[in-house]
């Protein structure tokens, strides 16, 4: 998770463009917000707890002034959630200062941290990153590249330093970092939602291993890794993380949503009433499998918009809270068989919720279906998806969860039917967390790590 947004204008106000940037991106993340800016050389960062306009203000943003800004809206995997770790984090080392925002997790941190034999201020890996950029008496390009290649793990990275502007991807690509431009001023985004609120336009995706700088003399990319293999773009972004506006390698996510529904009616068909989604991320897929299932669609469930993402709060009990704050169903699902629509189950405790809820609302039936696999492993790249044992799926049958969740029938869709609906060959994206099959080495320890990052 977590949004990085990055911009080089030396006419625009760099920080106000950062803001609505990242308040495109709030969806990736809503612990903590932070944008740095660079003026004539001097970084200064505001960062803190909370939702983007919760940390900005007129009087806040106007204080930023510059030429160039990062900014970074942050999500904890496993709840690392304090100040020292909001970004942009600022690094002062023994060649350079570096801001530095990331969007990943890196399997090799503490391995790295050790190398670097001084005290850091956070507990994030992000800082691990900054270190050896700021630590490196080569130029930047170099220092950069340099950091790049002892990266293992997920890091899509923007970054202030010597006057210049630097974002990468790491070679496999794990998560989405996107190239635009404002006029003639560059502009990256983990998102291209984030390019359309800028109104910026869009240039293309930043290939694995690839590094983009900014500076004085313009734009240049470098090929600073050479990618692995097809890459490995998570495919958690496509049924729930990214926004459904956002377009991932050309493929809206919208419309694969979309078809994940349209392919799910085809493959478990049931007779019911109404179809409604488990919003938002659940209704794209709602609308694809009432179309082509031929059943009325419906809201059905009333989500309180002022509610935050249940899934990307830290501690279980808070999740919790959140789903009955989140929800309320309507009326008329009373007496009538429903299909329920989510992109994913994972610990099964909203689900649950959500199908007891419809009972008590006097549904006659509760049929769900989810528009992705079973999640039967961890990530290491980002993704808090617990440890295997929390995941309902993990070593149950699909019978066993339809049970725990109190469902009357169950359906996943199959792994063949999302990898087509992605509209992306399956060899170019990451599945680890449905196949267990990394495309890195991963820590021995195979529960999940209490990683403090973003």
């Amino acid at each position: 998770m977590c949004g990085v947004f990055g911009v080089r204008a030396p006419e625009r106000d760099v920080a106000r463009l950062s803001y609505f940037g990242l308040y495109a991106l709030q969806h990736r993340g809503q612990e903590s917000a932070g944008i740095a800016v660079c003026e004539d050389g001097r970084l200064t960062a505001l960062r803190d707890l909370g939702l983007v306009p919760q940390v900005f203000d007129e009087r806040s943003l106007s204080g930023l002034r510059g030429q160039l800004a990062i900014g970074h809206t942050r999500y904890s995997t496993t709840g690392g959630n304090a100040w020292a770790n909001a970004q942009p984090l600022l690094h002062h080392g023994r060649a350079r200062t570096v801001a530095l925002g990331h969007n990943g997790n890196l399997v090799n941190a503490a391995a790295l941290r050790d190398e670097i034999g001084k005290p850091l201020a956070s507990s994030s890996d992000s800082e691990v990153i900054a270190a050896l950029i700021a630590d490196d008496d080569a130029p930047l390009e170099d220092a950069v590249a340099n950091a790049m290649n002892r990266l293992e793990g997920a890091a899509s990275v923007v970054g202030l330093a010597d006057e210049t502007l630097f974002a990468f991807r790491d070679a496999h690509g794990f998560r989405p970092l996107v190239l635009g431009r404002l006029g003639d001023d560059p502009v990256v985004a983990s998102e291209t939602c984030a390019l359309d609120l800028v109104g910026a336009e869009l240039v293309r995706e930043l290939e694995p291993g690839e590094l983009v700088l900014a500076g004085r003399d313009g734009l240049r990319t470098v090929q600073a890794l050479e990618p692995a293999g097809e890459g490995a773009l998570c495919i958690f972004e496509f049924f729930y993380l990214a926004r459904p506006d956002t377009r991932l390698d050309g493929v809206e996510v919208h419309g694969a949503r979309v078809r994940m529904g349209e392919r799910l009616a085809a493959e478990a068909p049931v007779d019911a009433d109404l179809v409604l989604p488990i919003p938002d991320s659940g209704t794209p897929a709602a609308i694809g499998f009432a179309r082509a299932a031929g059943i009325p669609f419906s809201e059905g469930l009333i989500k309180n918009r002022y509610v935050g993402r249940t899934f990307i709060q830290p501690e279980q009990g808070m999740r919790e809270q959140g789903i009955r704050m989140k929800f309320n169903p309507l009326a008329e699902v009373e007496g009538k068989r429903l299909v329920v629509v989510d992109d994913s189950i994972v610990r099964g405790s909203t689900t649950r919720q959500i199908v007891q809820m419809l009972f008590d609302a006097g549904a006659a039936e509760v049929h769900v279906r989810v528009s992705s696999p079973p999640v039967v492993s961890p990530c290491f790249y980002g993704i808090d998806l617990a440890s295997e044992d929390e995941m309902i799926a993990a070593h149950s049958t699909v019978e066993e969860v339809r049970e725990a969740i109190g469902a009357t029938s169950l359906a996943y869709l199959s792994l063949g039917g999302l990898e087509e609906s992605t509209a992306r060959p399956a060899e170019g994206l990451c599945r680890a967390c449905l196949t267990r099959e990394y495309p890195t080495r991963v820590p021995a320890n195979a529960a999940k790590l209490r990683f403090e990052t973003v």
